[in-house]
């Protein structure tokens, strides 16, 4: 490989925000779970970003970043918050309401098939043969496990289904975002301050939705509640996705998704031990599979322009 080609997923600037945000989001879908049983979901996802935000906007006013107060700048922040902070996380709060966390995480390592189409269309970077076989043969390692979640699940195929639907939307709107992250109008903002201005106003479509659709604010006087709160606002928020997108505009959106493959893992690990996950032969094959067909999508050398 001449070094031209190398990617830049081997510079330690990216390995270790890599890992950092790989550690930290595989194991929040759990805490996503615990969200779930007083408070309803958007009004969970408006908390955590409302608190993530205002310690972004905080922390970029102490470095004197600029906030892009522009009508194009507030477009862009606008649009990603609407995406990423509102779209994504309501359809994934969602979906493990029917499905356990870690499926949830498995299912959502399909982002990187989005990721590498909208890159093709938007970015102009071109589809390799061997990411789409990769992604087919993921696709159907996630179907495998669709269809033991369907057998195992007393209400049927329905939840599934469900689950799956609400983590497919999810996907499509982080895919949106982390393409509009990786395109050169991004790299012309400053990254805390336009990601913390996004969650605040992703924050407050947030709230303005969980007003009209299930009515005030409600708050679970639970010391779990607010740990969790506060562990996916500060730590899976206001650190991870910074890092995230720095990540992206480094590599690109379909590189970025590296940690498709190993967030699974976590997840599933915490599903197994905390939610009782119980594997079959049919569940570890579609698991394989997919783990299998993200590597070999992942590992694809990046076609020229």
């Amino acid at each position: 490989m001449k070094p031209e080609e190398r990617p830049n997923a081997t510079r330690l600037s990216v390995l270790i925000p890599f890992t950092i945000v790989t550690l930290i989001w595989g194991s929040t879908w759990i805490v996503i779970r615990d969200q779930l049983h007083v408070v309803p979901a958007t009004w969970s996802v408006t908390y955590r970003f409302l608190l993530a935000g205002s310690a972004m906007c905080l922390l970029a006013a102490i470095r004197r970043e600029r906030f892009p107060f522009s009508p194009r700048g507030l477009a862009f922040a606008a649009l990603t918050g609407l995406a990423q902070f509102a779209g994504n996380f309501n359809l994934v709060y969602r979906a493990e309401a029917h499905i356990t966390s870690g499926l949830v995480a498995l299912v959502f390592a399909l982002l990187l098939l989005p990721n590498a189409v909208f890159g093709r269309i938007f970015l102009g970077q071109r589809l390799g043969a061997q990411l789409l076989a990769g992604s087919a043969v993921a696709v159907a390692g996630v179907a495998l496990l669709l269809v033991h979640q369907a057998r195992a699940d007393p209400a049927g195929p329905r939840e599934a289904l469900l689950g799956v639907g609400f983590t497919a939307g999810a996907i499509l709107c982080a895919s949106v975002a982390n393409v509009l992250q990786a395109s050169e109008t991004a790299k012309g903002y400053p990254l805390i301050a336009t990601v913390g201005l996004g969650m605040l106003i992703g924050a407050a479509a947030d709230g303005a939705w969980a007003w009209a659709t299930v009515g005030p604010p409600v708050i679970e006087h639970r010391l779990g509640y607010f740990a969790g709160t506060a562990y996916l606002a500060f730590a899976a928020s206001a650190l991870a996705f910074p890092l995230y997108y720095k990540v992206l505009r480094a590599i690109g959106p379909a590189k970025g998704a590296y940690s498709s493959v190993i967030v699974p893992v976590i997840a599933m690990t915490f599903s197994t031990v905390f939610e009782g996950y119980r594997w079959s032969a049919l569940a570890v094959s579609g698991a394989v599979l997919t783990g299998v067909g993200l590597v070999i999508a992942l590992s694809a050398r990046r076609p020229a322009r």
